[in-house]
């Protein structure tokens, strides 16, 4: 019976569906380290552990080890560390360390969460990636602009989400930047070149360095527009049919990238690009579960539940490739104007039309307020054996799918 610890700083929807899923694994023994005192944890969460650890920062690895460490004097020693947070993942493996427990390590975990060591370590390999220049400065910001041209994205070096990440499309744009968020070199920021062209994923399972699993998903439009235009509804797309050569440069390329950052065993998610002259560039890699309705996406393509072969994965080292039998949109929902939710137009409408290929959705409510991510206020899924049914549902929903805000 495998003893392991849940990181869940904070009891997000996804996280608590982890940690549920992990604790109810046969062999398992699941305790949960999180800021939250047990009596705020659901109660099937709650009643499918077997310990439960608050401490006041779950970020910090010294508390973690603490934490560990206690839930080892109080049951029996702990065999294993996770959490899904991508913020968590560099502190996990810091207090992996200290524990001697196995696991992805700080090298590792630094390489995928700074996001340019990452870029530099890819770089290194031959893996092509956006330039790109860690500045700490306003004048190393404007010379690399001056080398690179326009539009530019700015970002954290240890973002998550595209939170505070922003396009500045000519000098003007730079000059505001500058001027309301100037990088310095106790808060340096990532600069890159503007990747411009199709946006995909590749979300993979590697299991003792060698990739096992993957599936390619295309954002429709790629998030950095979404976020140009707080408006904007957009869509993921996995296509059924994903053998096919137009995909072999990808295939090829994103292996020996997450080998070069140094995955083992795991689940990742990896954001790429296909410009306009047909050459790809690697945008991100996260090493743990996607977000963004993604793994649940994911489950209904391959008729599993990878919120349950995650931890089976990380716990039990146990994975059986699955099958892609469906096509699969998430269409997310976006409110037009500014305040809380007033409306939602064409539901009722949509739902007689598209019958059984919604699989599932999370519509806005009255008085919601809006989400302040790109996310958005609530999304559909939609699955059919046919790529082009998925892509008529997908922009019906984008189209006629109306949410009011004011």
């Amino acid at each position: 019976m495998v003893f392991a610890a849940f990181v869940a700083p904070f009891l997000l929807e996804a996280t608590v569906r982890f940690a549920d899923s992990a604790a109810r694994l046969p062999g398992v023994d699941l305790a949960v380290i999180t800021h939250e005192p047990a009596e705020h944890l659901p109660a099937r969460l709650r009643e499918s552990l077997v310990a439960h650890w608050q401490v006041d920062d779950a970020l910090d690895p010294a508390q973690l080890v603490d934490a560990v460490r206690g839930l080892s004097r109080q049951r029996r020693p702990v065999d294993g560390l996770l959490g899904v947070l991508e913020q968590a993942q560099v502190p996990i493996a810091r207090a992996r360390e200290v524990l001697g427990l196995s696991g992805m390590d700080v090298r590792v975990a630094t390489n995928f969460r700074d996001k340019n060591q990452m870029k530099d370590v890819l770089r290194a390999a031959g893996v092509p990636v956006a330039a790109h220049r860690l500045v700490g400065g306003p004048e190393a910001a404007i010379d690399f602009a001056a080398e690179v041209g326009f539009p530019l994205v700015v970002k954290p070096p240890a973002g998550a989400g595209a939170r505070s990440t922003f396009r500045l499309d000519d000098a003007v744009a730079l000059r505001r930047w500058i001027e309301a968020s100037p990088p310095s070199a106790s808060n340096p920021t990532l600069v890159e070149e503007f990747l411009a062209g199709q946006e995909f994923t590749f979300d993979s399972v590697m299991v003792d360095g060698r990739v096992e699993w993957y599936s390619i998903a295309r954002y429709l439009p790629a998030p950095l527009e979404v976020l140009h235009h707080p408006w904007m509804q957009w869509a993921v797309l996995l296509p059924r049919d994903i053998g096919g050569d137009d995909f072999d440069d990808i295939r090829a390329i994103a292996p020996a990238a997450l080998s070069a950052l140094g995955l083992q065993t795991g689940l990742s998610h990896m954001e790429w690009f296909r410009r306009a002259d047909g050459t790809i560039a690697v945008s991100e890699v996260g090493a743990r579960p996607p977000g963004a309705q993604l793994t649940s996406a994911l489950s209904y393509a391959h008729c599993i539940d990878l919120y349950v072969e995650w931890p089976r994965l990380m716990l039990l080292h146990e994975f059986a490739a699955p099958q892609r039998l469906w096509a699969v949109g998430v269409v997310y929902l976006r409110g037009h104007g500014a305040g809380r939710v007033t409306a939602v137009r064409g539901a009722g409408e949509l739902h007689r039309e598209l019958g059984d290929l919604v699989v599932e959705a999370k519509l806005p409510q009255i008085g919601q307020a809006p989400s302040g991510t790109y996310e958005g206020e609530g999304y559909v899924i939609v699955r059919h054996e046919e790529t082009d049914v998925v892509v008529h549902a997908m922009q019906e929903l984008l189209t006629r799918l109306r949410v009011e805000l004011g």
